[in-house]
């Protein structure tokens, strides 16, 4: 289990990575001067191949947590309120990473009316979670 644990780990901080810089790279297309197409195409290029890779890396990091999950038979019974937690969490690392893929169907149909200041406190989320997490697997609060 220990391998899994690991690997696990791996995963997550690469997914997150990820999210750290998807919606940083959204901030400069919102920041592209109008006319700036050849910008705004290699800012999206970046952006999907970005998505992709970080969809790539959450599938096995979220196989690996079920894992473990099952594994230990973590979650049934008294003090293991942390983890439910923590499965909430993940959900809204889902949820946020979804949200990434619309806001990049809109900025690629040029329909995404999010501002650069938005998008700036949206790119902080992901710091959010993955404190949260952290906190709740190591600490275990309740």
């Amino acid at each position: 289990m220990l391998w899994v644990k690991a690997f696990h780990i791996v995963f997550i901080a690469s997914w997150f990575a990820g999210l750290f810089y998807l919606p940083r790279i959204y901030v400069n297309l919102a920041m592209v001067a109008p006319g700036s197409v050849a910008e705004r195409e290699r800012l999206l290029l970046m952006a999907r191949k970005l998505l992709r890779f970080s969809t790539l890396l959450a599938v096995p990091a979220i196989g690996l947590g079920l894992w473990l999950w099952l594994g230990y038979g973590i979650g049934r019974g008294p003090g293991n309120g942390w983890l439910h937690a923590k499965l909430s969490v993940v959900v809204l690392a889902v949820l946020y990473h979804g949200y990434c893929a619309r806001l990049l169907r809109q900025f690629a149909a040029n329909a995404c009316r999010c501002s650069h200041v938005w998008l700036r406190w949206f790119n902080e989320i992901p710091v959010l979670l993955l404190v949260a997490a952290v906190l709740l697997v190591v600490l275990k609060p309740f």
